[in-house]
């Protein structure tokens, strides 16, 4: 009798992955189909779904591009996925997800469907060598930067639909909205929240509104746009509202086990008049032969276990949003302006950053522990500034029990800030705005932020703090995420020097663009005419500091190993660096259990996600306040106003003015007394004709022409130039 064969199982399909497939493909070296990707992997047949999806996660993530029937690496065929940014005049940059990669220009005609802020994939067109730029294409959206956009109504259409157009000046296109709730009340010139639909053309979209924000001229409204703008979360997960809720209000028994009591020691906080959360205290005291510096922030880690909502929404937001009227905190309240605030006279767990500085203030050993502390007094920079800096009598009475401790603070400060002057450290003297607002919440003025020493003395102590730590976690030999600071553009500060030796035979081009030869130049300008452009056009050379689990320098601080470890309330990289320095103590604590210590990949994906949140929130800063400052402007048409010129272009110049800190435009076309050269090698218009000469750094009077809030402009005609304008009509003729 025959016996029964036994069927024998059929082979299994290799299992299936993302990073398979890319394998895949740079072993092939050459696009391929969904096809032949299953025969190359010898798949079967109800693969295919599988590998469709697969295919299609990796198109969508940037990795693969899409060409006909087939796919190929992005990377092979000279694609970079990044963000798109666009700029005033049309054209836009994509800023490559990997940092190492040079950003791509893109021109107007080459932005496609792509807005301002989504997540694209550029094909590079042209390669540039040096500085310059590479050149590029939009070939693909992978992800809108917005879902929402915030509109202004312009009219109603006949079938009840809304005319509308995106807030943001870089959308230039309108969309005809419907509501999505018939019981959203809007009317003519009123901003609401759209979500965009299809497109219509090329000027047009279709949309939907979904929510009724207020009128225009309201600062709330505007805020609450410039949010949605800049993808700025308002509102707390519940499962972090839900940890926060859960918290003490006060640091228990078990919280202060492990910790160095320093209760007693009369530690003191340093703030705005209107600050409500307070994350720093120091203290200085004088030892032999030199100063022990106290620098205690607040212990938010031991509250925010990674991985736990708090942590994971921290990490979203990156840190906090400053504006005008509002603040979206990293953490909730409950957090941020209680438990994890240096508020005086309770007990505050706090990292401590304990450091012994010579005579001269230089740091010669530091040591870093956990400790409870209770802050003996709040006080204010004014506060510092009449009792210690002016020292009024009545000013000094009121803190007379902090004030020995201050004013040797106030002596350690300035030897360090001699110290990082010395060593080349810049500190660009640019004013920051100011708004003031009235009872009724108007913009009563735009003014610069009051600045003195005791804004610096806390700064001074900052510094030397993330230095120190930084330098305790290299010596640990433990991962960090540093603070760091590129080189300044080279060719920029070469044209900087070449176009000041034009007027100032004094002024030669150093060997090389070290951060001392930077210092001389703001130190040779200082209270000359031409100091606030020195210093505005050096600013423009800087490049962005960023974070890095590689260590590459401070560039602007001068420092060869900076990290940010004194705001963890506001900064995420802080908790971070606060979670290092505590699996640094802990590797050293033989009976502690072994710590977790992130890697090289994930400090590398959490500095390119908080590169990104700090670009968002300086962006939101500057925009918010343009657009308070087009509203204040609003009234003063017809005004004249002093102001210097501060950028100059082939269609005119910019004016900031003297009076209120605002900056608008003068345009070659609103000037009828001459036809214009933009001399571009030394940044100034000449008048054919007259010779009339327009420079940086030139006072003028100019009259407030036009305000507009849908494009942010302020537009002026010229209505005097200063005597000090060179004629440049022998040169021409």
């Amino acid at each position: 009798m025959a016996k029964n064969k036994r069927k024998q199982p059929r082979p299994s399909s290799p299992p299936l992955s993302t990073s398979g497939l890319l394998k895949l493909f740079k072993e092939v070296k050459r696009p391929l189909s969904r096809a032949e990707v299953i025969r190359q992997l010898k798949l079967k047949k109800k693969d295919k779904r599988v590998v469709k999806d697969m295919l299609g996660d990796l198109v969508e993530q940037g990795k693969l591009i899409r060409i006909r029937r087939g796919y190929g690496l992005a990377d092979a065929m000279h694609c970079v996925t990044g963000r798109l940014e666009i700029q005033r005049g049309g054209f836009g940059f994509v800023i490559p997800e990997d940092s190492r990669r040079k950003d791509i220009f893109i021109n107007q005609r080459d932005i496609n469907d792509a807005w301002h802020g989504d997540k694209v994939i550029a094909a590079v067109i042209r390669e540039n060598k040096g500085q310059r730029n590479n050149e590029g294409r939009i070939v693909r959206v992978l992800e809108r930067g917005r879902k929402t956009l915030p509109v202004k109504v312009y009219k109603q259409m006949r079938g009840g639909d809304w005319l509308c157009r995106p807030t943001d000046p870089r959308l230039a296109f309108g969309i005809i909205a419907e509501l999505n709730d018939e019981s959203i009340q809007i009317k003519r010139g009123d901003i609401a929240l759209c979500v965009p639909g299809e497109k219509i053309d090329p000027t047009m979209w279709e949309g939907e509104i979904t929510a009724y924000l207020g009128p225009e001229e309201d600062i709330s409204v505007q805020e609450a746009l410039v949010k949605s703008n800049h993808n700025i979360r308002l509102r707390f997960p519940s499962g972090s509202v839900n940890q926060a809720e859960a918290l003490p209000s006060e640091p228990s028994a078990k919280d202060l086990r492990d910790r160095r009591d320093l209760t007693k020691m009369p530690f003191v906080t340093i703030d705005g008049t209107t600050a409500k959360d307070f994350d720093d205290a120091i203290l200085v005291e004088r030892i032999k032969n030199g100063y022990r510096l106290w620098v205690a922030i607040a212990d938010v880690s031991h509250y925010v276990p990674e991985g736990s909502p708090l942590d994971r929404e921290a990490l979203e937001r990156g840190n906090s949003y400053y504006f005008p009227q509002s603040v979206e905190p990293m953490f909730p309240e409950r957090l941020s302006n209680g438990l994890c605030s240096l508020n005086p006279n309770v007990k505050r767990l706090v990292m401590v950053a304990c450091m012994d500085t010579d005579q001269q203030g230089r740091t010669r050993s530091a040591e870093m522990f956990p400790a409870v502390i209770q802050s003996h007094a709040r006080l204010t920079y004014g506060q510092v500034k009449k009792a210690i800096l002016d020292k009024e009598p009545e000013a000094r009475e009121e803190i007379s029990h902090v004030v020995p401790m201050l004013e040797l603070a106030e002596e350690l400060a300035r030897k360090i800030n001699a110290l990082r002057r010395e060593r080349g450290s810049l500190d660009f003297d640019l004013p920051e705005p100011e708004i003031l607002f009235d009872i009724n919440g108007e913009t009563s003025d735009i003014r610069p932020k009051t600045r003195h020493f005791g804004h610096q003395l806390i700064e001074e102590f900052m510094i030397a703090a993330n230095e120190a730590v930084a330098h305790f976690l290299i010596e640990q030999d433990m991962p960090c995420l540093f603070r760091i600071h590129p080189p300044a553009d080279e060719e920029k500060l070469k044209n900087l020097f070449r176009l000041l030796s034009q007027t100032d035979k004094d002024i030669l081009m150093p060997k090389e663009m070290t951060p001392k030869a930077i210092q001389r130049l703001i130190a040779s300008q200082k209270g000359t005419d031409r100091e606030y452009i020195v210093n505005r056009l050096l600013l423009r050379s800087m490049k962005q500091a960023k974070y890095s689990p590689d260590n590459e320098g401070h560039f602007g601080l001068a420092s060869e190993e900076y990290a940010h470890f004194t705001s963890p309330i506001r900064r995420y990289a802080d908790l971070v660096v606060h979670r290092l320095v505590k699996a640094a103590l802990a590797l050293k604590d033989q009976d502690a259990p072994a710590p977790a210590i992130p890697g090289q990949k994930r400090l590398l994906n959490i500095a390119g996600h908080l590169f990104g949140r700090e670009r968002a929130g300086m962006d939101a800063e500057r925009e918010i306040h343009k657009r308070v400052m087009v509203l204040f402007m609003r009234d003063k048409v017809g005004g004249t106003f002093g102001g210097v010129i501060s950028h100059i272009t082939d269609y005119g110049f910019y004016v900031e003015l003297r009076e209120v800190m605002a900056e608008g435009m003068v345009r070659l076309s609103s000037m009828d007394d001459d036809y214009y050269t933009y001399w571009a090698h030394r940044e100034m218009l000449v008048g054919e004709r007259t010779g009339q000469s327009f420079q940086l750094g030139q006072t003028v009077e100019v009259v407030l022409e036009d305000v507009s809030l849908e494009r942010l402009e302020l537009n002026f005609t010229l209505k005097y130039v200063s005597a000090s304008a060179k004629d440049y009509k022998d040169l021409i003729e």
